[in-house]
C-alpha cells in the first residue's frame, strides 16, 4: 500500500495542489481510504482526530468528478454532485477552504452553506451553480425549501462528524435531506468514533460499506501529553497561570461546559493580562469567525470556548487544551485534546479536577480504559501588594504595632457609638413618674378611677370629644303621616 502522494494516481490539477500544500506522506486514515473511495464504494471511517480525514474523501471524490468538469457559464450544466454534510459552521467553512484549495487546477466549483449568515449571497452562489456543496444540515433545508438548490443529481455524499450531528441532534434533518437524495449513489461516513448509534446510521443508508479503523475507537493521539490537576473553583485560573509560564506556552485552547462560563472566564482571563477571546454559540457568525481568525493569526493567546469548537477544527501548531471544566460526555474528552499534537506534533492537554467531578472523570477512564492520575500543582503564592507606610511611623514606640500608633481621636473607645457603627444610646426619661420604682398598693386601697362617685347628671350628656350634628335645611316639606279611616 503506498504511503507518498506522489506515488498516488491522482490527476495532474490535483497532484499540483496537493504539491504545492506541502503534502508528501500520506496519513493512516489517507493510505487506507483513498484507494477505496476511487472504486466508488461506501466506506465508514474512523480515525483519531486530526489524522486528515477530510483529505482522506475530498481528494478522491474531485478525481471522480473531474469527468463533469466544464468551462460552461450555464448553471444547469453544473449541478451538486457531491454533498458534504458537518454539524457546526466552522468546521463547513474550514471544510470548504480546504476543498477549494485541493480544486483550484479544476474546473469544478464548490460552495459552503450555514447558518448565522445572510442567505441571500448564498442563494446567488447557489444559483450560478456548484457541483460540490459543503452544508449543515439546518441551512441546506432551509435553500431546499427555498428551491435554491436541487439535489437530484448528487452521486456523492460526505457525513463527517457523524455523532456530533446526533449528538445535537440532526438526526431528523438528516433524515429529510438523504430524501431528496438519489437511491443510487455513494455514501461515505467518517468520525472520530463510533457509537452504537452511528452503527444504525450505517446500516439504514450505506450498501455494504468497508469500514476502515486505523485506531481503537475513542484513542487519543500517542502524541498528546494528558495532565489531570487537582484544583478547586477558586484556584482553576491560578493553575493555568503556572502551567503557561513553567512550560513556556503562547497558545492554547481553554475548555468550559457553559456559554455563560465561557464569557466570564473570558472577561476574567482578559482582567489578569492574558490575551484571551470567547467562542460559543450564543455569538454571531461574524464575531465567532473574527475570535477564530484572531486566534490563528496569533493575535490572541487563548480561545476559551464551549464544544462548539471541540470538533475537527484544524489549527496547526496549538501547542496545548486546558479542560477548565471536566466535560459531560466522556466522548468530547477525545475530542477536545485532539485539538493539539495534531499531524504528528506533540501537544498537552491538561485537565482541571474539582471534587464534583469524580463521576466524569470515572466516565473518562471507562472510555479510555486506563487510570487516570491525579497530581496536585504545588502553586505559587500569589504576590502581596506592599501596605502603604504610615504618616505615623517616625513617632511609633519601638515594638508596638501600628493599631497603637494612633491618636486619641482614632481611638476606638474614643469615638461615639454611632462612629463605632453602634445603636445610639437610650435617651433619658422625661415624666419622673418612670422612673420611680414599683410600689405595690395598700391592702383594701380603692383605684384612683373607682374612688369618685357617681354623677347621674353627666351620665346622659355626650363626651366633648364628640361633635354635634349639624343642622341642615330641608329642600322639601317633611310629609305627615296618613292615617286610615276607621
Amino acid at each position: 500500500m503506498t504511503s507518498s502522494f506522489s506515488n498516488l494516481s491522482l490527476a495532474e490539477p490535483l497532484a499540483r495542489a496537493v504539491a504545492e500544500m506541502g503534502y508528501e506522506s500520506m496519513t493512516p486514515i489517507q493510505a487506507q481510504a483513498i484507494p477505496v473511495v476511487l472504486t466508488g464504494q461506501d466506506v465508514m471511517g474512523a480515525a483519531q482526530t486530526g489524522t486528515g480525514k477530510t483529505a482522506a474523501f475530498s481528494l478522491p471524490l474531485l478525481q471522480r468528478l473531474l469527468q463533469h468538469e466544464n468551462a460552461s457559464t450555464s448553471p444547469a450544466r453544473h449541478p451538486v454532485r457531491a454533498l458534504v454534510l458537518l454539524p457546526t459552521r466552522e468546521l463547513a467553512d474550514q471544510v470548504a477552504q480546504q476543498i477549494a484549495l485541493y480544486a483550484k487546477y479544476t474546473k469544478l466549483r464548490s460552495a459552503v452553506v450555514f447558518g448565522g449568515m445572510d442567505m441571500k449571497p448564498q442563494t446567488l452562489e447557489l444559483k450560478k451553480g456548484v457541483e460540490v456543496l459543503v452544508a449543515t444540515p439546518g441551512r441546506l433545508l432551509d435553500h431546499i425549501e427555498a428551491k435554491n438548490t436541487v439535489l437530484n443529481q448528487v452521486e456523492y455524499v460526505v457525513l463527517d462528524e457523524a455523532d456530533r450531528m446526533l449528538d445535537i441532534g440532526f438526526l431528523p434533518d438528516l433524515q429529510r435531506i438523504l430524501s431528496h437524495l438519489p437511491k443510487q449513489r455513494t455514501t461515505l461516513l467518517f468520525s472520530a468514533t463510533f457509537s452504537p448509534e452511528i452503527k444504525r446510521l450505517a446500516s439504514s443508508y450505506l450498501q455494504d460499506p468497508i469500514t476502515i479503523e486505523v485506531a481503537r475507537p475513542n484513542q487519543t493521539a500517542s502524541t498528546v501529553e494528558q495532565r489531570f490537576y487537582a484544583a478547586t473553583d477558586e484556584d482553576k485560573r491560578r493553575v493555568i497561570h503556572q502551567v503557561l509560564k513553567t512550560r513556556g506556552i503562547k497558545q492554547a485552547f481553554i475548555f468550559v461546559n457553559s456559554k455563560l462560563g465561557c464569557g466570564r472566564l473570558a472577561r476574567s482571563l482578559e482582567r489578569e493580562g492574558l490575551k484571551t477571546t470567547a467562542l460559543h454559540g450564543d455569538k454571531s457568525q461574524d464575531e465567532r469567525i473574527k475570535a477564530l481568525d484572531a486566534f490563528k493569526q496569533g493575535e490572541v493567546d487563548l480561545l476559551v470556548c464551549t464544544d462548539v469548537a471541540a470538533r475537527g477544527l484544524d489549527i496547526k501548531d496549538v501547542p496545548a487544551v486546558f479542560n477548565f471544566d471536566v466535560p459531560f460526555n466522556a466522548e468530547d474528552y477525545v475530542h477536545r485534546i485532539g485539538r493539539t499534537g495534531r499531524a504528528g506534533a506533540s501537544g498537552l492537554a491538561v485537565t482541571l479536577v474539582s471534587g464534583s467531578d469524580t463521576r466524569l472523570v470515572a466516565d473518562i477512564e471507562k472510555l479510555l480504559k486506563t487510570k487516570l492520575n491525579i497530581e496536585t500543582l504545588a502553586l505559587d503564592e500569589p504576590p502581596r501588594t506592599e501596605r502603604p507606610a504610615s504618616r505615623y511611623a517616625e513617632a511609633r514606640p519601638e515594638g508596638r504595632s501600628e493599631r497603637y500608633e494612633r491618636p486619641e481621636r482614632f481611638d476606638r473607645a474614643a469615638r461615639s457609638p454611632v462612629q463605632r457603627g453602634g445603636f445610639r444610646p437610650a435617651m433619658p426619661s422625661r415624666d419622673p413618674f418612670f422612673d420611680r420604682p414599683y410600689e405595690a398598693p395598700a391592702a383594701g386601697a380603692i383605684a384612683q378611677w373607682d374612688s369618685a362617685p357617681p354623677n347621674p347628671a353627666a351620665r346622659g350628656t355626650p363626651s366633648g370629644n364628640i361633635k354635634p350634628r349639624r343642622k341642615l335645611a330641608a329642600l322639601f316639606k317633611p310629609t305627615e303621616p296618613t292615617v286610615a279611616p276607621a
